[in-house]
C-alpha cells in the first residue's frame, strides 16, 4: 500500500542525487529540508528545498535540530575530495543512530554501494550474498549499513547502487579520460551501473511503498568493462582503449549484481539499459 504523500522529509547530503530527489518530493507536496557541508551551496539548494541547513553529519545537536519534526530522512552523503570516509559515512550513521530515537522519523533511506559485496570473481550477487568489502572504504560503508539496519522503531531501507551516470555525468565524460590509454588486465569484470533517474525513482518507490531492508539498485544491462568502454569509444568517436593482460587488474571487486528483488517489489526501471 502506497503511503500518504503529505509530510516532511529531510535529505542529509543533498548532492548530485539528493538535489533531484528534493525537486521531485517538493513537486509531490512534501516539505523538504536539505543539508550540505558547503555554505557556498546554500543559494543553489534553496531552489529545490524549503529549508537549507549547513551541518556536518557528525554533529549530533545539528542533526537532532534538523530531524526533530521530520517523517522521512534520506541519507545520501558523499565525501568531498580528500575527505575522511570514516567521518562521512560511519560518523554520520553513528550520529543518526544516536539522534533518531528522539525524533518523529518513521522512515530512513540510505544510499550505499554494491562495492560492499567485494570480490566474487564475476559471480552473481543478490541481497542475500554476504558482505565482504575488498577495500578499507568498503569496510567503512558496510559498517555504516550495519549501524543503520540495526535501528528499531522505524523502517530502514538500504539501496546498494551501481556506478552512477546521468546528466553532467555522461559515460562519454566518465570514459574520455581512458580514451587512447592502455589499461591493466583484460577488462572482463562486470560493469554495474544505474542512471540517476532510476536512483531518484527507486528512492521515491521505497518511500511511497514503505519498503525496508536491503535492495540492489542497478540497471538490467551489465556488460563487461571492456564491452562498455569499447561501445562508448565507438559511439563518441574516442580513441580506443587497449588492455594489457600482463598487468594485474586495478579493480578490487568483480560481481554481477542482481536487481531482481526491487523489480519483484514492483519497481520498473526507466533506464534498464545504456543508450
Amino acid at each position: 500500500m502506497a503511503s500518504d504523500i503529505t509530510g516532511k522529509a529531510a535529505i542529509i547530503g543533498c548532492g548530485y542525487v539528493g538535489q533531484e530527489v528534493a525537486r521531485l518530493w517538493r513537486r509531490q507536496g512534501l516539505t523538504v529540508t536539505a543539508t550540505t557541508t558547503s555554505p557556498e551551496r546554500v543559494e543553489e539548494l534553496r531552489t529545490v528545498a524549503d529549508r537549507v541547513l549547513v551541518l556536518k553529519g557528525t554533529d549530533p545537536e545539528a542533526v537532532q535540530d534538523c530531524l526533530v519534526d521530520q517523517q522521512v530522512v534520506l541519507v545520501s552523503v558523499g565525501p568531498k575530495r580528500g575527505a575522511n570516509y570514516g567521518e562521512t559515512y560511519l560518523g554520520t550513521a553513528q550520529t543518526l543512530a544516536q539522534v533518531l530515537p528522539h525524533t518523529a522519523v518513521q522512515q530512513l533511506i540510505y544510499t550505499s554501494t554494491y562495492s560492499v559485496y567485494g570480490q566474487h570473481q564475476g559471480a552473481v550477487v543478490t541481497e542475500e550474498t554476504g558482505v565482504e568489502p575488498a577495500t578499507a572504504n568498503g569496510e567503512v560503508i558496510a559498517a555504516a549499513e550495519r549501524t543503520l539496519l540495526g535501528l528499531s522503531g522505524l523502517d530502514v531501507c538500504v539501496l546498494r547502487l551501481g556506478g552512477i551516470y546521468g546528466p553532467g555525468r555522461t559515460l562519454e565524460r566518465i570514459y574520455s579520460r581512458a580514451a587512447g590509454q592502455t589499461r591493466p588486465g583484460t577488462g572482463d569484470e562486470w560493469a554495474n551501473w544505474v542512471h540517476r533517474e532510476d536512483i531518484v525513482g527507486g528512492i521515491e518507490y521505497v518511500r511511497s511503498h514503505s519498503l525496508s531492508g536491503i535492495y540492489n539498485l542497478v540497471q538490467d544491462e551489465i556488460p563487461t568493462v571492456k564491452e562498455l568502454i569499447d561501445r562508448v569509444c565507438d559511439r563518441y568517436h574516442l580513441a580506443p582503449v587497449t588492455w594489457d593482460p600482463a598487468q594485474p587488474s586495478a579493480r578490487p571487486y568483480n560481481a554481477k549484481v542482481s536487481n531482481a528483488k526491487i523489480k519483484a517489489a514492483g519497481y520498473q526501471f526507466i533506464h534498464p539499459s545504456f543508450f
